[in-house]
Order: structure tokens, then sequence, then C-alpha cells
């Protein structure tokens, strides 16, 4: 044997899922119209679902598509979902849309991430952070700067976790760094243990948390079992004037394909 482990069975996948989420085989019957001696079927292995029926019982499990696409693998299908690139001519639509979208926003800042984190385009609010952030060296993984507004950025692109994580980066003006830091650095760490986390473009999260200074941040966090429900961003100007933001991010939860619905569309709002 060489040690390596094959892919487990669709059924044992599905298993998983509906344990996790604490579905009955009932329940989960119920909803998505089959019978309980069916889907038990399917989870031993004693019968092959089809690829209408995994697609139905992932989007009743909550399942995200680019784990669904693997539940179909395991199934011996194909993916349901394709995978484009920004930079594609196909694209040039949905850039143009992005365009819109972050532009409206100015003067306030507006960023769109990928699945890393890293920053694919920007308005002209928040080009400044981020040269800021390069002029110091923040990123040296990222192309020379300075970024360029409402196009999309050329890789490699900077991402968010090296330019908060960096002693020259956003913690600079960031007043409440602390905060802000745990509550992004809890979140990306979430999304990198669900099983459909793509192991190729993992966000630099290890080498943001070996920085000294999001350690101490990370250990100083206030006792109690849950993070707060919105953490404010605090900004330092130019002046030494102190702004602060709201911020929400949105996803394009109806898009087929896994890259558009990987991007996150994050906005900052004023907090008073």
């Amino acid at each position: 044997m060489d040690g390596t482990s094959s892919p487990a069975p669709a059924g044992i996948l599905l298993a998983q899922a509906r344990r996790a989420r604490r579905l009955s085989q009932m329940a989960l019957a119920g909803e998505t119209g089959i019978s309980t001696r069916h889907l038990s079927f399917v989870e031993t292995g004693r019968a092959r679902p089809s690829p209408g029926l995994l697609l139905r019982l992932c989007e009743a499990l909550g399942v995200p598509p680019r784990e669904a696409d693997a539940f179909l693998l395991a199934a011996g299908y194909a993916p349901a979902h394709r995978e484009t690139p920004l930079e594609a001519p196909a694209m040039a639509e949905v850039l143009a849309a992005l365009r819109l979208l972050l532009e409206r926003h100015d003067p306030l800042p507006a960023v769109a991430f990928d699945a890393g984190w890293d920053i694919v385009m920007v308005n002209r609010a928040y080009a400044g952070a981020v040269d800021a952030c390069l002029a110091g060296g923040a990123d040296s993984a990222a192309g020379p700067g300075p970024v360029a507004p409402l196009t999309l950025l050329p890789s490699p692109r900077p991402n968010l976790l090296r330019l908060l994580a960096h002693p020259a980066g956003a913690r600079r003006f960031i007043v409440n760094w602390p905060e802000v830091t745990r509550a992004l650095l809890d979140r990306v760490a979430r999304e990198a243990r669900l099983p459909s986390a793509d192991p190729n473009r993992r966000p630099p999260l290890e080498e943001a948390l070996a920085e000294p200074a999001v350690a101490r941040a990370m250990r100083a966090r206030p006792p109690g079992p849950a993070a707060a429900l919105v953490v404010p961003v605090e900004m330092r100007g130019p002046e030494g004037e102190v702004r602060r933001f709201l911020t929400t991010i949105a996803t394009l939860g109806t898009a087929q394909d896994l890259t558009l619905r990987e991007l996150r569309i994050e906005t900052y709002h004023p907090a008073g």
C-alpha cells in the first residue's frame, strides 16, 4: 500500500453532511421528495443517485457548490459548476457590472475579493489604502503598485490578510486593529476548515498568524463564548481624524460559476 487514501463515496459524504447538520434521514427525505428507504440505500452505497438527486440533496443540506461538485465526482459524474478565470473574455460583462457597483460607492471605500482574499478590484476611495500598504512593503508577493481603481488587478494580486497583518500595512491606520484582525482571521479560519475549501487557493492564514503582533491580538481576545456580532472599522485619516465605518460583504449567490460565487464585495458605510 502506498499510504494514500481514496475519496469517500458519495453516500458516505452525504451521510456525513446530514449528520453534521443534525438532520434525520426522514427529515432530509421529506425535504427532497424521496423515500427514507431510498435515501438509506444511497447513503450505504446500495443505490447510485442521479446527478439531479445528488444536487437536490446537497441543496437541502446547504452544501456549497464546490463541495457539491466533489460529491458528484465521488459518484462518478462530471462537476455541475464551471470555474472561469476573471481574465477570460466571457467575464467582460461581469467585470463591467462589478466596476459599476464599486464606482457608485465612491467616495466611500469598496473592494472585491476572491476566495483566497486576494484583492480583485477597488474603487478610488479604497485604492489609497492599498497603495499606502504596498508602499510600506506589506505584501511583497503582490505586483508593483500603485493599484489602478476600477480595473481588474493583474496577478499576483495584493492579499488582504498580508496587508492587515504586516507591520507596515493596515495596522498603521486602523485604530481598532486588534478587533478587526481577530474578526477577519476567525472568519478565514472557519472557511479554511470547510470541506469545500480549495487547498490550491488557501489564503495566507498561517503566514498572518505568524506575525508577532497578530499572535498577541489573537491571544488577547476578550473572554466569552461568542464573538461580537458587529465589529466596526475605525480609520485614522491623514489629518489624524478618526472615521468609524460599518462594513457589509455581499456575494453573488445565484451565479453558477464558482469564480463568481466566491467573489466578495465589501462596502464601507459611515457609523457616526
